[in-house]
């Protein structure tokens, strides 16, 4: 299951978050921050996570995510286990590769990258999720998120013109498996499509119900 979600972030914390990812000062190379395996194909710039500019707009990314209603229903999330800021300039790319199960003690279910360029602003630069149907290549408006199952071997095309911003980052779920998570997203999609009116209600009340019991079944 993977899901876009648009418009997480609001005008004011975009233009704070892209304050902030102007600055070079604020960036170190990317093979640092990844993985034993992904230093052989991350080609990037990570923003730095012990400066106090980066510390503060990770942490409206991190508010904006966990407030928004079709996040929560997506990714169900018990915690974040990282975000981090990233930026391609032109020549750069992260290629095919895994991430990893556990980051910072805590497991990920789900991963996801919230774009923080407009998409005329460069080329290349897509997601591209290598999914058991095929591969799909993703490039969204900026402040939206592409939520996927972390499972799946990804990369970051090239970047051949312009500069690239996004924040990646790792979910673990109240609800471990993509197939519970799934159903609990239909039953709250269902819940939002049907008008709170009085003769709605019962069915509602049946679905709201429905919905506790399997939170119940499959929380952690």
């Amino acid at each position: 299951m993977a899901i876009f979600i648009e418009n997480v972030l609001d005008v004011y914390s975009q233009g704070a978050i892209n304050a902030v990812l102007t600055d070079l000062d604020h960036f170190i190379d990317g093979k640092k921050t990844a993985g034993r395996s992904a230093q052989q194909v991350k080609n990037n710039l990570q923003a730095d996570k012990n400066c106090s500019e980066i510390k503060g707009a990770t942490k409206l990314i991190e508010q904006a995510l966990l407030s928004h209603p079709d996040f929560i229903n997506a990714a169900q999330p018990q915690k974040l286990a990282k975000v981090m800021l990233s930026r391609y300039e032109e020549g750069m790319e992260y290629g095919p590769h895994i991430d990893d199960a556990v980051i910072e003690d805590t497991r990920t279910d789900l991963s996801f990258t919230l774009f923080l360029s407009d998409p005329d602003s460069y080329q290349g630069g897509e997601l591209v999720i290598q999914q058991p149907d095929g591969a799909e290549s993703i490039k969204l408006a900026k402040g939206s998120v592409y939520v996927y199952p972390t499972k799946y071997v990804h990369y970051v095309a090239p970047v051949t013109e312009g500069v690239r911003f996004a924040a990646i980052g790792w979910v673990q779920s109240h609800v471990r498996l993509e197939e519970h998570r799934q159903i609990l997203l239909n039953v709250a999609v269902l819940l939002k499509q049907l008008p709170d009116v009085t003769e709605n209600r019962a069915i509602r009340l049946q679905l709201l119900q429905i919905q506790s019991q399997l939170q119940r079944l499959w929380y952690d």
